[in-house]
């Protein structure tokens, strides 16, 4: 008896605690299953917080040559021809009046700011704390850097909340000027209002004449739901924040034990 036709035209994977493994690899399992998916007839994009100059190297040590969403949704970006199809900036004169008010109400935030292109640079502000590993940065000497050039976004620390404490002060203070999301541990992002990876996503797909309803996604964080909430199914990481999981249709193993190949080949194979 032939296998029964894979269910989804389109694969939608979270990079940083989803596809990738805690040291930043993608295993053969999951490579392998992906790679059945899509030889079965489905499209795999990658959708990920990180903007394109944060993520280029991983798609190209994956040979992922097709459609990659980064910047939270803000870019559209095609691997293979290493080109940038779209990109949202965000409003500065938006974001420091934003800044102003989160700190009106918890005091002095510690930022950072991802500038908007194929190499745009990651600043670092003093006493912002910094993921060791190999993604490249820039100190930022003189805080007027940080409105220097257009942004996709703004991070923000601060010395004493954690960081669902500091997201939900913020999204009440700011909600309605900018977005903020959650996507990982120490990275809370100030966003141009309305863009998430669902608006990324959508964009990207219909590119691919594919829609919502054609759609798997897996994710680990709040930054995530979104995308749930476009896609017709929404697959948490056993390691998901629990916000995610609190909406998630289904709950896979971790990064760390190919939870998207569990589901993929359940779903190719029976």
């Amino acid at each position: 008896m032939s296998p029964a036709p894979f269910p989804y035209k389109l694969v939608a994977t979270d990079l940083d605690g989803t596809l990738l493994r805690d040291d930043d690899t993608v295993s053969e399992r999951t490579r392998d299953a992906l790679a059945a998916a899509t030889a079965a007839g489905a499209a795999h994009i990658i959708v990920t917080g990180r903007a394109v100059p944060w993520t280029r190297h991983i798609l190209d040590d994956l040979g992922y040559h097709g459609l990659a969403v980064c910047g939270q949704g803000a870019q559209v970006y095609h691997a293979g021809e290493h080109r940038l199809l779209t990109s949202v900036t965000l409003d500065r004169q938006l974001a420091g009046l934003a800044l102003s008010k989160i700190e009106a109400e918890v005091g002095p935030l510690l930022l950072a700011a991802s500038r908007d292109g194929l190499d745009g640079d990651v600043l670092i502000g003093e006493g912002y704390r910094v993921l060791e590993g190999p993604l490249p940065y820039v100190p930022m000497k003189d805080p007027a850097d940080l409105w220097a050039a257009p942004l996709n976004k703004v991070y923000i620390q601060h010395p004493t909340l954690d960081d669902d404490e500091l997201a939900t002060i913020a999204r009440t203070m700011v909600g309605s000027l900018v977005d903020v999301v959650m996507a990982g541990a120490g990275v809370v992002e100030i966003l141009p209002l309305g863009l998430s990876k669902a608006t990324g996503l959508s964009l990207a797909a219909r590119r691919l004449g594919l829609r919502a309803s054609d759609t798997i996604a897996f994710g680990d964080m709040p930054n995530d739901i979104p995308m749930f909430g476009w896609a017709a199914h929404g697959v948490a990481m056993a390691n998901a924040h629990d916000e995610l999981k609190a909406v998630a249709h289904e709950i896979t193993a971790s990064n760390e034990h190919d939870g998207i190949a569990v589901v993929l080949e359940h779903l190719l194979h029976g």
